[in-house]
């Protein structure tokens, strides 16, 4: 059984903030599958720090702004 991740994300909201762009669309762009992207966005498996950082570069945002852990300071 896979645990769930603390680490939280804001890459359903970015999405839709980036003109609805579909799991599918992120998931070609940084090389991964929708499925991948999917658990991700879910809490259900962190990315690498590497693909963290992909994901930030497509929305052209700091990793804060996609990536949260609790007790960060904001």
């Amino acid at each position: 059984m896979v645990k769930p991740t603390r680490v939280t994300n804001s890459i359903r909201a970015l999405r839709f903030g980036a003109g609805e762009m579909t799991q599918g669309q992120l998931a070609e762009r940084i090389g991964l599958t929708r499925q991948t992207v999917n658990a991700i966005e879910q809490g259900k498996y962190s990315p690498s720090l590497e693909v963290a950082f992909k994901i930030a570069n497509v929305f052209e945002v700091p990793l804060e702004k996609v990536f949260q852990y609790p007790g960060q300071a904001s």
